[in-house]
């Protein structure tokens, strides 16, 4: 019976302990708003608490302190708003895999004299089992004579060639080759490789056990000597008019700069990099070494000053949007590319701090989280509308959860900044008939009814510098060129080429303001249009169309009729957006302008982009009865655009 006592004395004397450290008060991670943040700061130096963030961007500050601290801060007239919620957890949630898979194949084929090597790459705990493979290739190079997995040679009896040209090879009772992390493919074929072809000329898909399977992309030739988006997007035309940005700088907030040469130094060697800031740490001018490796490829997108080159020559024309900007490099992500409320709106806050005396005129904010707050109440919407007040022409992307409307991400659902989706140009940088926005873009409309995104720009399989130790190199291995360069694809990367264009914009008229600066990209971007004069996609998917850089500087106007974020009482005001039961949207005189069947993904015979190629796909006597299906009057803006290049060469429309 002692024994009994004793164990449950100490049982009793664990739960009181448990008990008394329970009550041991709990540090919250506050936001308190008021009139002033210096009046917020020194109220909770008060009341004991710490103050981890001075905001007076939005005159407010962040803290730490207990709940009774916090009980009697809020007594206080100076506080007209506060958030109590923002420590962050200690183990977050996982997220759930959507994408079981998660075995990749090298976005490119090596060449070898005799067929090709792909690397297979196994990411998941459980092996891979090959459960099938096809392949075809050009019918130059014969048969194929053999393929090995991890070096070890399939029966030759398992290869079935069909009368088209292809091979297929198929495993029964799940007894194919298990691929543990990373394992070659390798391809004999019956003729030398010689010269080596186009990746596009070959087509190679793996499936494996438990509906897992990959393909092999079409690839750009030479894409480690040119990126392409440039050329896609106008951008290269105007580099070989001189138009590389010089003179104007561009802040990144992402996840810091790896300090690679073509970023720090511009086409002429010289420092380019002139500032850097860890919001994370609050510190200034040293290196903000970037973890993740995020913000090095967002940079590079917009001022790698490397030269780009085709056939083993320089083009004249250079791998980044602005190769001669200026960069200021704000560190705000981690190295799992997470970033914390009061650290943006901080990172935010010193770029707007340092405005002038770095002559920063456009800042990059390629990330986007579910909106929490209404845009006006959305702290770091607060700060990015501050930075568009002062000058800076604020470019953020719509995000990646796309398809589904409504899914733009803060801070692109604040009305004023300029808000940027995603388009891919399908390997093909020659045709833009099979350029389409892809479904992971986000759609609009945001929570309040407006109309986002602004416009879109390429975004797929974007290709630039990272980091070799980052995070995104080291997890996602089959991503790298085999020079080193990694490619991406998001609205992140859209948003970094559209802020290397604003970048050529004010380098060409400095004295545009934010406003004129998007009403240049909106005016002139080009939207998708079918044959039958429909829109291709909505206002909610495209915004105004797709943007190039040579209309924006061209065809851009700088006056236009922008959504109007507050009336004239500051109050903020909702968009035109209209929004049915079933979720799908519209606006007001857009019934009849678009088609009901969604666009083609990949190569389309319906599907324009930009009035001028819509028009002029039809014989001339056939564009008059197409134009009169759509109630949008293409054929007058048709010629409107035509008058107005006929005045830039000093000729009349007709001519």
């Amino acid at each position: 019976m002692r024994d009994r006592i004793s164990f449950t004395g100490a049982v009793f004397s664990l739960l009181f302990c448990l008990a008394v450290r329970a009550e041991e008060p709990r540090l919250l991670q506050v936001m308190l708003q008021g009139s002033s943040a210096a009046e917020l700061a020194a109220l909770v130096k008060r009341v004991g608490g710490d103050v981890t963030h001075e905001l007076h961007i939005i005159d407010a500050v962040g803290a730490t302190m207990t709940s009774a601290q916090l009980d009697r801060v809020l007594q206080s007239p100076f506080i007209s708003r506060y958030i109590d919620d923002l420590a962050p957890s200690e183990s977050p949630e996982e997220e759930e895999d959507d994408a079981p898979c998660r075995v990749r194949g090298h976005i490119e084929l090596d060449f070898t004299p005799d067929g090709f090597r792909w690397e297979l790459y196994n990411k998941r705990e459980e092996l891979a089992i090959l459960e099938s493979l096809k392949l075809s290739w050009p019918p130059a190079l014969g048969q194929v004579e053999s393929i090995s997995i991890g070096g070890k040679e399939l029966d030759s009896k398992l290869l079935r060639h069909a009368a088209d040209g292809t091979v297929s090879v198929a495993f029964a009772d799940a007894r194919g080759p298990a691929i543990k992390d990373r394992s070659e493919l390798h391809v004999r074929m019956a003729q030398p490789v010689v010269p080596v072809p186009r990746q596009s000329d070959f087509d190679l898909d793996v499936s494996f056990v438990a509906g897992c399977s990959d393909e092999l992309v079409p690839g750009y030739v030479n894409n480690d000597g040119d990126y392409y988006y440039n050329s896609v997007s106008g951008v290269e035309a105007l580099h070989r008019q001189g138009v590389t940005g010089r003179g104007v700088t561009v802040a990144v907030i992402d996840s810091g700069l790896w300090e690679h040469d073509a970023l720090t130094r511009d086409t002429q060697g010289r420092n380019r990099v002139i500032g850097r800031y860890d919001a994370l740490t609050d510190a200034v001018g040293g290196q903000v070494l970037d973890e993740s490796g995020h913000g090095t490829h967002i940079s590079s997108i917009i001022v790698n000053s490397e030269s780009a080159m085709r056939d083993g020559k320089p083009t004249g024309t250079y791998k980044g949007v602005a190769p001669d900007a200026s960069l200021v490099a704000v560190k705000v992500l981690d190295r799992e590319g997470l970033a914390h409320l009061l650290d943006i709106v901080r990172a935010i806050q010193w770029v707007v701090d340092h405005r002038e005396t770095l002559n920063i005129r456009v800042m990059n904010l390629s990330f986007a989280q579910t909106p929490r707050w209404p845009f006006w109440q959305d702290p770091v919407n607060q700060a990015a509308e501050q930075a568009w007040s002062n000058g800076i022409a604020v470019v953020a992307a719509a995000g990646n959860e796309g398809p589904e409307p409504g899914t733009v991400g803060s801070p692109g659902n604040l009305p004023t900044i300029i808000t940027v989706g995603a388009v891919t140009d399908s390997w093909t940088p020659e045709t833009r008939d099979d350029d389409y926005i892809p479904d992971f873009s986000s759609r609009g409309p945001t929570p309040s009814g407006h109309v986002k995104p602004d416009i879109v720009a390429l975004g797929g399989h974007m290709t630039g510098l990272i980091r070799p130790e980052s995070q995104l190199a080291q997890e996602q291995p089959e991503d790298i060129l085999r020079t080193g360069e990694f490619v991406s694809t998001g609205s992140s990367q859209a948003s970094a080429l559209v802020s290397g264009i604003l970048a050529l914009l004010v380098q060409l008229e400095p004295e545009l303001s934010p406003d004129q600066l998007k009403c240049k990209l909106i005016t002139s971007a080009e939207p998708a249009i079918n044959r039958d004069g429909t829109l291709a996609y909505s206002p909610f998917q495209q915004g105004h169309g797709y943007v190039m850089a040579t209309r924006a500087v061209t065809l851009g106007r700088p006056e236009c009729e922008l959504p109007a974020a507050r009336g004239g009482d500051s109050e903020p005001l909702l968009g035109p957006a209209e929004v049915a039961d079933d979720g799908s949207a519209t606006l007001p005189g857009l019934d009849g302008a678009m088609s009901a069947t969604p666009s083609e993904k990949g190569m389309s015979n319906r599907r324009k982009w930009g009035v001028k190629d819509h028009i002029e796909r039809l014989p001339r006597a056939a564009v008059l009865p197409e134009a009169a299906v759509s109630p949008i009057d293409w054929q007058t803006i048709y010629v409107e655009e035509k008058t107005a290049i006929g005045r830039l060469k000093g000729r009349g429309a007709d001519q």
